[in-house]
């Protein structure tokens, strides 16, 4: 079995030679592992270290540029059986990460796959809350059949060939795959022994934009899903009240707290936004509020 790993980056030169590195100490042979990075305009040294380490380079422009069509160009370019994603700025935590990422859809299991996902040492509070929920160290039933996230995920190949991923999207685009997926008749494996560190350093406006962006493309993938003023007032005081009672009980609240209502605040307001973006968006306008800068 051979294996592609398609990395999205923009300006991931902090983690980049981390991830490759692990990359190349994984437990399968060079021979069955090509990666493929797909870089959307970055101007610090993220270009220079793909092609240093002898990945295959390809660019997206600006005008371009949406999550689905960086990936479906990375998938174009891979010879892998199983197409593997990664974000830039994850660093997989074992060299048994591929291989167990990949078990469930060599075994038959599964089509679609993704691992679990760990804050780094400098990740925000409220988002190890969110890593914790949504990627538990054991299984656990999901709310849904066809939740999964592609920072950290495999697919195979011939199921891609079939399906490809949504390019219109602000978002989501590996959940809208996966519901087709199972519509489908197919299922999605959790693994959370394919783990990897994911490292967040967003402004809170990224941070806003991101949840923005999600809740748009959430209209597409569950349409029946909407979140009102008052839904997300209920939720960003459960949150915060929640991450504070964590906190107090790590003896972080003095450090945490206000970082805390920041982040709550960002994620919730954009969540409320995107359900609300209604009114069509211009190409323009969908790059102003939705390109990953």
């Amino acid at each position: 079995m051979k294996f592609s790993v398609i990395i999205r980056t923009y300006n991931e030169s902090r983690y980049l030679p981390q991830l490759l590195q692990a990359l190349r100490s994984q437990t399968v042979r060079p021979q069955e592992l090509d990666i493929i990075v797909v870089d959307s305009g970055s101007n610090d040294a993220t270009i220079e270290i793909a092609t240093g380490a002898g990945c295959k380079l390809m660019h997206i422009d600006k005008h371009e540029f949406s999550f689905g069509r960086s990936l479906n160009r990375g998938c174009n370019a891979a010879k892998g059986d199983v197409l593997v994603f990664v974000s830039g700025h994850c660093v997989p935590a074992s060299n048994q990460w591929l291989q167990e990422l990949s078990r469930p859809l060599a075994s038959g299991e599964a089509a679609f796959s993704y691992g679990r996902q760990e804050g780094g040492a400098e990740t925000k509070f409220s988002e190890h809350q969110l890593f914790e929920k949504y990627f538990p160290a054991k299984s656990i039933t999901r709310l849904n059949q066809f939740f999964c996230n592609n920072a950290n995920a495999a697919l195979l190949r011939q199921v891609w060939e079939r399906y490809r991923f949504d390019e219109e999207l602000t978002g989501l685009e590996d959940m809208e795959l996966a519901r087709r997926l199972v519509d489908a008749g197919m299922k999605i494996a959790y693994v959370p022994t394919a783990s990897v560190f994911h490292h967040h350093h967003e402004s809170w406006s990224q941070v806003k934009r991101r949840y923005e962006r999600e809740s748009l493309a959430l209209h597409k993938v569950m349409p029946s899903v909407h979140v009102n003023l008052a839904d997300a007032l209920r939720y960003f005081i459960a949150g915060v009240l929640g991450d504070w009672a964590k906190a107090t009980s790590q003896r972080q609240f003095l450090r945490r707290a206000s970082e805390i209502v920041a982040f709550r605040f960002c994620q919730f307001s954009g969540v409320w936004r995107g359900h609300n973006m209604h009114q069509p968006k211009s190409r323009e306008m969908k790059e102003r509020y939705f390109y990953p800068h």
